[in-house]
């Protein structure tokens, strides 16, 4: 760790960082979008990372749990303690690299969809959308092959919204303005 591009130089700020990230994001996160995100000082290096990693999980800071990491209650009360040792700016660049990523997670929860065998072999295609408090549409779709049903459920994942403001729209705009 005799890097001296960053500011995270020792193993308890790395694991601070890694505390600190972990208690940003509203669900598991995988190995490579934590690496992305905690990997951004330039003062310690990917193996410097993975032991730090490793010692988190020893000690029962952090939760792994099929390849995914989580920050626990007792990784929590500590990063709560002691996240201001962290420069500023570090904490800084930590919070904006984790917003975008927590957004996505946060919407990704609240859209659900799923295929299952229809009638004479074709599709149905179920989705949802929830606004965090409840379900705000629910669809299902018969599609006459698999890969229709996946085109689906991927354009449903990448536009619910969109596809909900159309239906509203749809819905309740006047028959003379369609």
């Amino acid at each position: 760790m005799d890097n001296n591009l960053g500011f995270i130089r020792d193993k308890l700020d790395i694991k601070i960082l890694l505390l600190f990230i972990l208690e940003r994001l509203p669900k598991p996160v995988e190995a490579v979008t934590l690496s992305d995100l905690a990997l951004f000082d330039g003062g310690f290096t990917w193996f410097d990372y993975t032991d730090c990693l490793e010692e988190l999980i020893r000690t029962e800071h952090v939760a792994e749990k099929n390849g995914k990491f989580s920050i626990t209650e007792k990784g929590r009360r500590n990063v709560d303690a002691v996240s201001s040792s962290l420069p500023y700016t570090v904490r800084a660049k930590a919070e904006r690299l984790c917003a975008p990523v927590a957004a996505a997670m946060r919407r990704a929860s609240m859209i659900e969809t799923a295929v299952e065998e229809g009638p004479k072999g074709g599709r149905t295609v179920s989705m949802r959308l929830s606004d965090g408090v409840g379900e705000i549409i629910s669809l299902r779709l018969l599609a006459p092959d698999e890969d229709t049903a996946r085109a689906m459920e991927r354009r449903f994942r990448d536009g619910a919204e969109d596809i909900y403001s159309s239906i509203v729209r749809l819905m309740t705009e006047p028959e003379e303005d369609q």
